[in-house]
């Protein structure tokens, strides 16, 4: 690419985001404004603007890399293999039953520490 695409390019892609900008901040101004109408209507009005947003940065080279990777990501996440709802269960209660063991011993440390402490400066608590 020459210099002079590469910079039409970017002075192209700061409009689109400006435009995303004043997207974005319409939709939270006319969502303030017209306060007095229905939810309904404020909603489909800012959904609506939010998705025009959207559409306008998937247009720049910024969100053309974005939306490359959220597509790579959802094929890695469809590649994992997720646990079985047993598999779950069980792992969470060996973690409690293992927090629970720790945290045992370090209160009996803590105790036998204390005792320790208490001996050695004079100090009862």
């Amino acid at each position: 690419m020459s210099e002079k695409t590469e910079n039409q390019g970017n002075s192209l892609d700061i409009v689109k985001w400006i435009i995303v900008g004043l997207l974005l901040a319409g939709a939270v101004v006319g969502n303030n404004i017209y306060g007095d109408m229905s939810v309904v209507l404020r909603a489909a009005g800012v959904v609506i603007a939010v998705a025009i947003a959207a559409f306008v940065a998937s247009q720049t080279t910024k969100g053309r890399i974005f939306l490359g990777f959220a597509k790579e990501s959802r094929t890695e996440v469809r590649k994992v293999v997720w646990p079985s709802r047993k598999e779950a269960s069980q792992t969470t209660l060996i973690v409690l039953v293992a927090t629970a063991i720790v945290a045992l011993i370090l209160w009996g440390l803590d105790g036998i520490l204390v005792r320790v402490v208490g001996l050695a400066t004079g100090i009862t608590v």
